[in-house]
């Protein structure tokens, strides 16, 4: 049978077949009323073994990892850890038993100790105090295991960068003798040096033993990590099988149902006159004296590293960043000071990186979300018509393939990827002559990512000008007319997109030279 069509079970890829599974799910489902999201599905985990958990968004990965870590109680099935039957339902049975895990939204404790975080909930204590020398011990252990002896224990995790406080996450997991490591999402917000060191660490860890699955939406670091994969499609399996022979194409087939045969489609658009310019912009830190401009039909690329300033100057833009000096314009008139208001009226709208924070109300629902924006076509002597206005925002959902029940569920409940779907209707619901998308497919499946990229490339095609910031460069070289590149808060280069290639951009962002 071909790999890709493999039984729905994982086959071990560590070197003694004969030993029993580590972690064992059969038969588990998971429903909400009538709709299962989670049917039957299958898993045999073996220690050592490194797992990709693929799927689209909506597809069941995270109610299925729920349902391992015990955070949510499944309908049908049962899951054994080292052959004993695992208590489902119930988290702190789950971290008791060897299983930990860590979520795309870190949870450590910003305003304690390196050492307070990984011990937390496992404080060695006598006599009702707190043994220190004990817990020293044990978080040293832990931090030289990981291969981070450097990361001092007595310093407040707020200080940390973002790939620290991961490796604190995974620090506390292995302190609680975590035999399955589950990481979900890990290097969606790493800047490309702390993604490599986590994969180095989990290398490591696997290789001592630890059985680890790994959810990711990127498919060439599933290759770099990874052994073998499980496929959900629909909250079922599938497909499943080893990485080494199997081609990427079959993958996503598995994924979406369906061939896609072009992630970055081709939609014939012609630039015209400039619609946004930035005159020497400058803002408190960062950007510093930055200047680029953005034409009618044109998907314009802002690369850089994590910290470059390109989530600065699109605030800037956007009104969300208070400048200290340089203007922005639209369509030639000078916006002067700018704010939120100022830049929605001017016909901009941005789709932020942060979507839990400020990219969507959360408590609202997706109806409000995609039109609240833009409520001028719904409104009749000051009453907003609820009828249009669902319409609309059901339009939306089909458009980009939302995942909910219907358009008055809240976007809080709806799984990340959905979430990201749903802030990028808002700005194309908006209708706006100038499009700000920082990070537009960050958390997003494979075959949604072919469908945004559509849209994007039909809004241009539209008349549009689009600015698009990624730290991924093969969607800004598949996607834009120009591409610039920041780097220390300043743009370093600004080149047409034949004229890029990933090292280039690699090495501009970093601030070499292609000639030294």
């Amino acid at each position: 049978m071909d790999s890709v069509e493999a039984s729905h079970s994982v086959v071990s890829t560590n070197s003694d077949l004969a030993q029993p599974r580590l972690l064992s799910a059969s038969g588990v489902g998971k429903r909400y009323g009538a709709n299962w999201v989670l049917r039957s599905v299958n898993l045999d985990l073996a220690p050592g073994q490194i797992l990709a958990l693929l799927g689209e968004n909506g597809a069941g990965k995270s109610t299925f990892v729920k349902i391992l870590s015990g955070a949510v109680v499944p309908d049908e099935g049962n899951v054994t850890l080292a052959d004993k039957p695992l208590s489902l339902g119930r988290p702190d049975a789950a971290r008791r038993a060897g299983i930990a895990m860590v979520y795309q939204e870190l949870s450590v404790c910003d305003e304690i100790t390196v050492e307070d975080n990984i011990m937390l909930g496992r404080e060695q204590s006598t006599w009702g105090w707190i043994n220190r020398k004990q817990q020293h011990e044990v978080v040293h252990s832990v931090l030289a295991k990981l291969g981070h002896p450097d990361l001092e224990p007595t310093r407040m995790v707020s200080e940390l960068s973002i790939g620290a406080k991961q490796l604190v996450e995974i620090a506390r997991a292995l302190a609680q003798n975590a035999r399955v490591l589950i990481l979900d999402e890990p290097t969606s917000s790493l800047p490309a040096a702390d993604a490599e060191r986590l994969f180095e660490t989990v290398k490591k860890l696997a290789k001592d033993g630890l059985s680890v699955i790994y959810i990711s939406h990127f498919l060439e670091e599933i290759r770099k990590l990874c052994d073998s994969y499980l496929v959900l499609r629909d909250g079922s399996v599938a497909g499943s099988g080893l990485l080494e022979g199997t081609k990427e194409s079959d993958i996503v087939r598995l994924m979406v149902g369906r061939n896609v045969d072009e992630l970055y489609p081709k939609v014939n658009r012609t630039v015209g006159e400039e619609v946004l310019r930035v005159d020497n912009v400058s803002a408190r830190d960062m950007p510093h004296s930055v200047s680029l401009s953005v034409h009618r039909g044109e998907i314009f690329g802002l690369a850089g590293l994590v910290g470059a300033g390109r989530t600065e100057t699109v605030r800037c833009i956007a009104g969300l960043r208070k400048t200290t000096s340089g203007q922005i314009a639209i369509h030639n008139e000078k916006m002067g000071r700018v704010t939120p208001r100022q830049a929605i009226k001017a016909g901009i709208a941005m789709v932020s990186e942060d979507r839990k924070s400020e990219g969507l109300a959360q408590d609202l629902s997706i109806r409000d979300n995609i039109t609240l924006s833009r409520l001028g076509p719904y409104s009749f002597k000051g009453w907003l018509r609820g009828g249009a206005r669902n319409d609309a925002a059901n339009e939306w959902m089909r458009r980009l393939e939302v995942k909910a029940n219907s358009a008055s569920q809240n976007v809080s409940a709806l799984s990340g990827g959905n979430q990201q779907k749903v802030a990028l209707a808002r700005v194309l619901h908006q209708d706006a002559d100038c499009l700000l998308l920082d990070e537009p497919t960050r958390g997003v499946d494979v075959g949604t990512k072919a469908e945004i990229y559509r849209l994007i490339g039909e809004t241009a095609a539209a008349g549009k000008a689009v600015l698009f910031v990624s730290s991924y460069f093969q969607e800004l070289l598949g996607m834009c007319d120009r591409i610039a590149v920041m780097s220390r808060g300043r743009i370093v280069d600004v080149r047409p997109v034949a004229d890029w290639d990933e090292p280039s951009l690699l090495l501009a962002a970093m601030g070499g030279d292609l000639e030294s």
